[in-house]
């Protein structure tokens, strides 16, 4: 009897109650779409293809905020830095949920959000971060000149910058691997010292350069986000191992970069939590310690998002 009454007590237990008995994650990679025009229901992207696609497209921005703060309270995801183009669409979803989203506006390429703009925002406080900077899904590397202002204006006000850099992107006509090495931003980072940067996916596959860079420049660190579930499982294993053993799993953050794809946030987090290779520490670290630290959360904040 005592059995079947713990059973039925399980099955009453709503499900934000369980999400809390999850420890808190921060989530460093979050869009309200994707770069490309697709229906609803498409499946997301994979690589190399041919490969088995998963998912299903959200019908538009209403839709993918209900899901993804549904997939956020599932694992506990308390804050996620959240990009887009249109700053409107961002405050909606800050406004969904006020303390959980870190808002940073997309961009696609040098002026196509005006600096001076860009300056009264963060003054005003109404974004928190820069990026993500996209430009090279238009073949522009991190080093063009046009960038400048955007690294410029995140050292100057102290906030995150994310930067798609990396060998991998969505099929766009423009998109350039060339233009992904994370060796050109070397020139940013003796230019911006106190600059807080992330590259997405941890420059994948450039594993030696992304080495090199997080090497010789602290302020740098990567996220793991797209390449938990859109390459082979053991591929993301090996990037993810080779760069523990390299020593830098403390510089190493959670992504999911969900775009259209809510569901793509379990299969990103469960990448990171069936790691055989990972101890409970670093597993915590990519989910949680390591953000916590380059976003300079309190120690109020941290206790806070333990007491949820």
């Amino acid at each position: 009897m005592n059995a079947l009454r713990l059973i039925v007590a399980l099955l009453l237990v709503p499900l934000h109650a369980m999400a809390q008995e999850r420890l808190p994650i921060i989530d460093m990679h979050m869009h309200i779409d994707a770069p490309l025009d697709l229906p609803a229901g498409a499946p997301a992207p994979c690589l190399p293809a041919p490969c088995e696609r998963k998912g299903k497209a959200t019908a538009g921005p209403k839709e993918n905020l209900e899901k993804t703060l549904e997939a956020m309270d599932r694992y506990n995801i308390v804050r996620g830095f959240l990009s887009h183009f249109d700053v409107n669409e961002l405050q909606v979803w800050k406004k969904a949920a006020a303390d959980r989203f870190i808002i940073s506006p997309f961009i696609h390429e040098p002026g196509e959000f005006a600096p001076s703009d860009l300056r009264k925002e963060l003054e005003a406080k109404r974004l928190a971060g820069i990026g993500e900077i996209g430009a090279q899904l238009h073949g522009i590397a991190p080093n063009d000149p046009g960038l400048a202002p955007y690294f410029a204006l995140a050292e100057e006000f102290d906030v995150p910058l994310l930067i798609h850099v990396e060998g991998i992107g969505p099929p766009v006509p423009g998109f350039r691997s060339n233009a992904g090495s994370p060796l050109l931003l070397e020139e940013v980072l003796v230019r911006h010292p106190k600059l807080r940067i992330f590259v997405e996916n941890s420059g994948f596959p450039y594993l030696d350069d992304v080495i090199a860079m997080m090497y010789q420049y602290p302020q740098l660190y990567g996220d793991l986000s797209t390449i938990s579930w859109i390459i082979p499982r053991a591929a993301f294993y090996q990037y993810v191992e080779a760069l523990f053993k390299a020593g830098l799993g403390k510089r190493l953050m959670f992504g999911s970069d969900q775009m259209r794809w809510p569901e793509m946030i379990g299969e990103a987090i469960e990448a990171i939590e069936q790691a055989p290779f990972l101890t409970e520490e670093q597993k915590r670290d990519i989910l949680y310690n390591n953000a916590a630290r380059f976003l300079r959360l309190t120690e109020e904040e941290i206790g806070r998002h333990h007491r949820r």
